[in-house]
């Protein structure tokens, strides 16, 4: 396997997001609840930035346009475009449910490391 270097580990702590650039790819990696998740920064809905999504303690992320949740070990999709209420079903019908890619991660010597050669399959973990 290939690993990218990305980011050091005191750039990244806990309750911590940072936006990184790693083959070509938008990742955001995100330290929650004791664990680094690395996780692709566009919701797969309509493309919205997952940066300022919030973090639930089922260890999901919610896209902050439309509210579809992802986990964030697995990609999968925990709710799919359920906001505004009156509308989300039709805008969820736009697109057809997707997971989330995740990224596998490990830190090793105090940096954190994503190989971006492997994208999860729905209910697969990318725990490092």
């Amino acid at each position: 396997m290939t690993w990218i270097k990305v980011l050091s580990q005191t750039d990244l702590p806990a309750g911590s997001r940072q936006l990184v650039k790693a083959g070509g790819r938008d990742v955001l990696l995100v330290h929650h609840n004791g664990h680094i998740y690395a996780i692709a920064n566009r919701c797969p809905h309509l493309g919205a930035s997952l940066a300022r999504g919030e973090l639930t303690g089922d260890n999901a992320i919610v896209c902050p346009r439309h509210r579809s949740a992802f986990d964030l070990e697995t990609g999968d999709v925990k709710a799919w475009s359920p906001w505004p209420p009156a509308f989300g079903r039709m805008l969820g019908a736009v697109r057809r449910e997707q997971a989330l890619s995740v990224y596998p991660i490990k830190v090793e010597d105090g940096e954190i490391w994503i190989h971006i050669g492997d994208v999860y399959e729905p209910g697969q973990s990318a725990a490092g």
